[in-house]
């Protein structure tokens, strides 16, 4: 399988999958230019866990508010991802920290996206597992959200993401390729690397752009 062979994490860029997803009809599939990556060296590619959040105001005795997404968490498989919607950006929402990263690691999980808040930045740094946010801050999400849907369409930075889509994010963001889509995607963005980089190369040697674009149809 293409999506996940050892060249596509090392060669590709979500730029040239977002190009590739324009060409095929899919022009909305980049999360919006809050979200980014607490750790703008590492690579994210993995297939999305959906959970989605909404706001509450208090905790009743005995209540649970992170029972939902314990649940996910546990249920997480090898090369999973959470993606929790939280109607990002917010200033009270944070559904992601450094227990829940030590767990999804522990589960094989690869990486976490949302665009809600995430704390203990630190020490998820230390970790090395890649975690694109809509905003960093301290407050724990008891009390101000709770997570209510599980493995259900959910809107996260814009997009609509289900359980199963493909998820790469690097340094210019976060890319969504539709599971339908996906094999497809992924060859077509490999190969516009390649062309991408005979583009590089002959631009390097002094041709016009508008040389070069007409014989390769890439910039």
């Amino acid at each position: 399988m293409v999506i996940f062979s050892a060249e596509t994490k090392q060669k590709l860029y979500t730029a040239v999958l977002s190009d590739v997803l324009d060409g095929l009809g899919y022009p909305d599939q980049a999360l919006r230019p809050f979200v980014r990556p607490l750790d703008e060296s590492l690579v994210l590619l993995g297939k999305a866990r959906t959970g989605g959040y909404t706001n509450t105001y208090s905790v009743e005795d005995g209540e649970n508010p992170y029972e939902l997404e314990i649940k996910l968490l546990d249920d997480l498989k090898p090369g999973e991802v959470p993606v929790l919607g939280c109607d990002g950006p917010t200033e009270r929402l944070a559904p992601w920290g450094e227990l829940l990263t030590t767990a999804a690691l522990q589960r094989g999980g690869v990486g976490c996206v949302t665009d809600g808040l995430v704390r203990d930045v630190r020490k998820i740094r230390e970790l090395k597992f890649p975690v694109f946010h809509g905003g960093i801050g301290p407050l724990d999400s008891r009390g101000r959200g709770r997570m209510i849907e599980m493995d259900r369409p959910v809107a996260c930075g814009g997009v609509t993401v289900h359980s199963g889509d493909i998820i790469f994010g690097d340094v210019d963001g976060v890319v969504v390729v539709p599971q339908a889509i996906a094999e497809e995607a992924f060859k077509l963005a490999l190969a516009k690397v390649t062309d991408e980089n005979h583009t590089r190369d002959e631009l390097l040697k002094g041709n016009l752009l508008a040389d070069v674009y007409a014989k390769y149809g890439v910039l």
